[in-house]
């Protein structure tokens, strides 16, 4: 399946495209989210994304910012603008940069999905995309989970229940937390812990965020129950691994 990026730093926008989109139509993923350009940049180099929704106006780094900087890793991807500024200079700026459409915000269900397709038939001519799926494809188990890892990979600093992957897949959580096992060595909820703990780890050791916000951004809106799952993983609490770094 093909991944998707969002960069904008309204949820609403987020939530509106990844409820608008016909993800599953196109052979998509649900799309990774970045909330500035900054954060955006590096989940273009990480994630590698075929498709790139991208805000001109954000914190930290704006939509202009974000291509001058991205430069080559863009040369991959079908850039799609979006903004709430119906300005000739972004759109401009966005086409010399190699955008192949651009959506005024509220996006519109119809143009959203006319500028997918329109981007997956440029990267990928060979492929239909014009066609409503027949019910869709039974996915295999080991199919199964390797989207569950890559869910998780993206989506750790959000609520993740194996009872939704059960109740989405068709499988029993138990199931599909014992296939997750066999495959990578650990089950579900332990790779989702260890994906929050490094994540965390990383923003510690390389970051002045606070640790309230660094609990937040990866999955755990209480603080408190945040340092002591830290505590457990790694022996020291967040502040005393932020210190001896």
């Amino acid at each position: 399946m093909y991944k998707t990026l969002i960069i904008d730093d309204e949820q609403p926008v987020r939530i509106a495209i990844n409820k608008l989109g016909k993800w599953d139509k196109y052979h998509l993923e649900r799309p990774a989210y970045a909330e500035n350009g900054r954060e955006g940049l590096r989940a273009l180099r990480e994630l590698k994304p075929e498709i790139v929704f991208l805000d001109m106006s954000m914190p930290v780094m704006n939509g202009m910012e974000f291509l001058e900087k991205a430069g080559k890793d863009l040369e991959r991807c079908a850039l799609i603008v979006i903004s709430g500024y119906d300005d000739f200079c972004y759109t401009r700026s966005a086409v010399r940069n190699g955008a192949i459409d651009y959506l005024l915000k509220p996006v519109a269900e119809e143009d959203l999905n006319a500028a997918i397709e329109n981007a997956l038939k440029k990267l990928h001519p060979e492929e239909d995309f014009s066609t409503e799926d027949a019910g869709g494809d039974v996915l295999k188990a080991e199919e199964v989970i390797e989207q569950i890892k890559d869910y998780i990979d993206t989506h750790y600093s959000e609520s993740i229940r194996l009872a939704d992957f059960a109740e989405q897949y068709f499988f029993s959580g138990e199931y599909l937390s014992k296939l997750f096992k066999l495959r990578f060595g650990t089950n579900i909820y332990e790779y989702l812990l260890e994906v929050r703990m490094e994540r965390a780890k990383e923003l510690l050791s390389t970051t002045d965020v606070k640790v309230g916000d660094v609990a937040t951004r990866v999955g755990y809106p209480d603080t408190n129950y945040f340092s002591k799952a830290f505590r457990n993983y790694t022996g020291v609490t967040p502040k005393e691994w932020r210190n001896d770094r």
